[in-house]
């Protein structure tokens, strides 16, 4: 007890170097730990209580957003304050009492940072983008100050140094060659006047980045197709009814009576892409699919005060700018040194390897809609608007396959057991949902992830409707991150999807395209939820940009699997299994439209290769003409636009996916080549091949290098012919 002690014990007078290192890891843990209550007391920011709560879920109900700026303050406080302890330690540098030291800092900081980049996402309001906008640079200049901290890089250089001497494990290895390179890309060998350019340049970055996302939230809800009954021809009574709801709930939150009356007995279409494709599926109207169509692909090129083309600009020449003061050649050069492909050419070479089979398998696509259009009696040419009706009557034309028809199998809460079925048979995982715990949203729902040996293994959230106040897309995040190094932490994993709410008695009901997109983002969950390593900055999805779509992808593949869907596709009316003939249909129309699923999402690739490869002495000042010099270049046909304009474009803009669009391509090599191995023993539920997967690739994270991961699975490397097959991109379905 520390009340016993006569006179102070100083760390560098005692001669035990495992006391020491006890005593110094006490220190940063103190730090932390004399902020903690035994329950949440309601006049304390509950971020700076211990969480009470089952599995230590936040508690929502108790965070107000008043809470946030002081825990963020008192967060980034502690953190310098340990990074303090472990620079003044006056001991010479091991593993222990520095990189190892270095994983247990800045934990209320990760705690207020997880919850509140969560919400900021998928339940979002006006306080909270303030918030972001004002945390953005402050965040930035906070990691600065540990990234470049002279102290702390010269105790990881020393360690690092004697790196070949050191009784290290493999995965302390790696982290300490992951810790001294993040230093170095950090700027840490820069001098002091490169060191504040930097440290300029991120925080200018951080804040334009955060101005991309709110632009474009506000652009996508800033549009609505509003219609009347005589303006729905061709439309399904589904999509009538949900357009109707989305009326009728935006009149219940109108204001004014004139609001009201706007949406009165009127029907709402908007550019989120689950209100958008069924309308240019389905509707008859060709000037309101092409305007709805158009006000998606404007969004942020409007000259108004949410325009993104300039802040793409910036961003571009920024991150070249710190390319090149960091020693690259161009961002792209920064970011792939970290990838398993190594350089843009590298990149280069597999998007135009899929690019020539993907345009030309597009422009025969083109050919058979305008036949259509023509055999109507029709005197327009195919544009990008109507792409997805005259698609769909290729499809029913050719594969008797109507989307229409494989919706009431796809119910929501179905397909949700229909991955967790799937997941149950490769690693014995159970799903228990929990009704009584307070999440941050009512559509938010909870489960616990239990190990086929019965243990605890994570809890999961889903969070799966579209609404205004969620940004657009679907991914996997976490409230909680898993670790080994003090005790056993397993995560709190979230996927956060658009798909559409239920309308009236009905269920919330998928296109397959959905079904693809949940098992997808449980792809993510999973690697996120079966991760068992030691440190928790190598945990679940730390890895390199293109191997990290790997698990997400792979899972993918088990969802047309017909063992798989005959698990869960049941008429939400009926109860009737979807029948064999569907499923056929399914699986023969799997190539189909393959043509504009890769172009568009080659270009978008392209694209986002071209803005990194500029370097700053480029011109560049204006972003229409760069894109529109990038889709010329490859050719892009008028009828596709990239699947991603620049404007819109947040994966690379504000998601961390800058010069790494491409790696969904790479995961899908390595994907198709994966499943392979399953194919070949010919069980997909193969016992040895699923544990041999979870064991070296879902529970492995970052431990690894990402080729050894798939090798230690595989046997081998990748080859590209599982994905041109699986594509049908190999010439055998032309």
């Amino acid at each position: 007890m520390i009340s016993a002690l006569k006179k102070p014990i100083f760390i560098s007078q005692l001669k035990s170097q495992k006391m020491k290192e006890l005593l110094f890891v006490a220190g940063i843990f103190l730090i932390i730990s004399c902020q903690q209550k035994p329950k949440l007391d309601p006049n304390i920011n509950p971020f700076l209580q211990e969480w009470t709560t089952a599995y230590e879920i936040p508690p929502f109900a108790s965070i107000k957003n008043e809470h946030y700026m002081p825990a963020f303050k008192k967060g980034m406080e502690e953190n310098l304050a340990e990074v303090d302890l472990i620079v003044n330690n006056d001991e010479d540098p091991t593993f222990a009492n520095t990189i190892e030291a270095l994983e247990r800092t800045g934990k209320l900081l990760g705690k207020v940072q997880r919850v509140f980049s969560n919400l900021s996402s998928s339940n979002t309001n006006s306080q909270l983008q303030e918030l972001q906008r004002d945390l953005s640079p402050m965040l930035s200049a906070h990691y600065d100050k540990i990234a470049l901290n002279e102290g702390l890089f010269k105790r990881v250089q020393s360690i690092w140094n004697k790196r070949e001497s050191s009784d290290l494990t493999k995965e302390q290895e790696k982290l300490l060659n992951d810790k001294h390179k993040q230093f170095v890309r950090s700027g840490a060998l820069l001098n002091d006047s490169e060191k504040k350019q930097i440290t300029k340049i991120n925080s200018k970055i951080s804040q334009l980045s955060t101005e991309f996302g709110q632009n474009l939230l506000a652009e996508t809800n800033g549009f609505e197709l509003i219609l009347n009954k005589s303006d729905l021809d061709g439309l399904s009574n589904d999509v009538v009814s949900a357009a109707f709801e989305a009326a009728s709930q935006k009149m219940d939150k109108a204001e004014s009576k004139k609001d009201k009356e706007k949406y009165e007995n009127k029907y709402v279409f908007t550019p989120h892409r689950s209100s958008m494709y069924p309308f240019l599926t389905e509707s008859k109207r060709r000037d309101l699919r092409e305007k709805l169509y158009k006000s998606y692909i404007m969004r942020g090129d409007n000259n108004n005060e949410t325009d993104n083309k300039n802040i793409t600009a910036e961003i571009a020449k920024l991150r070249a700018e710190k390319a090149k003061i960091m020693g690259y050649k161009t961002h792209a050069h920064f970011v792939l040194e970290e990838n398993m492909l190594k350089t843009p050419e590298e990149v280069y070479d597999l998007l135009i390897q899929l690019w020539k089979p993907a345009v030309k398998r597009a422009k025969a696509e083109v050919v058979d809609m305008q036949a259509v259009a023509d055999s109507e009696g029709q005197d327009f040419k195919i544009a990008a608007w109507d792409w997805w009706q005259y698609s769909e009557k290729v499809r029913k034309e050719k594969y008797d396959l109507d989307e229409s028809a494989i919706k009431p199998y796809m119910s929501l809460d179905n397909v949700i057991q229909g991955v967790f079925n799937t997941t149950n048979k490769l690693w014995g995982l159970s799903f228990r949902e929990i009704f009584d715990i307070d999440l941050y949203h009512p559509d938010a729902r909870v489960w616990e992830v239990v190990d086929k040996d019965g243990s605890h293994l994570a809890i999961f959230v889903g969070d799966y409707f579209t609404r205004s106040n969620k940004r657009g897309g679907a991914w996997m995040s976490s409230f909680k991150g898993q670790s080994n190094l003090d005790g056993k932490d397993r995560p709190i994993v979230v996927n956060v999807c658009n798909f559409p709410a239920p309308v009236g008695d009905n269920p919330s009901l998928l296109s397959f395209e959905n079904v693809v997109t949940l098992f997808h983002e449980f792809g993510h969950a999973m690697h996120g939820i079966l991760t068992d390593v030691t440190y928790p900055s190598m945990a679940g999805t730390s890895g390199p940009r293109d191997f990290i779509e790997l698990p997400s992808q792979l899972l993918e593949h088990w969802a047309s699997e017909p063992e798989v869907l005959k698990s869960f596709a049941k008429h939400y009316q009926t109860g009737e299994t979807i029948p064999d003939e569907l499923i056929e249909k399914i699986l023969k129309a799997s190539k189909f439209n393959q043509g504009f699923i890769n172009t568009e999402y080659l270009a978008a690739s392209l694209l986002d290769m071209d803005w990194h490869t500029i370097s700053f002495e480029d011109p560049l000042k204006d972003s229409n003409t760069f894109e529109k010099k990038s889709m010329e270049k490859i050719g892009l046909i008028d009828e596709i636009a990239p699947r991603y304009r620049s404007t819109y474009f947040a994966h690379i803009f504000s998601g961390g996916y800058s010069s790494g669009y491409y790696s969904y391509v790479h995961a899908a090599v390595l994907d198709s080549d994966g499943f392979e191995a399953f194919k070949e023993v010919g069980d997909v539920f193969d016992s040895e091949l699923s544990t041999k997967l979870r064991k070296t690739i879902y529970e492995r994270g970052a431990t690894e290098e990402a080729m050894d991961l798939y090798i230690n699975f595989r046997g081998r490397k990748p080859i590209i012919a599982p994905l041109l097959k699986v594509r049908g991109l190999d010439g055998s379905s032309d």
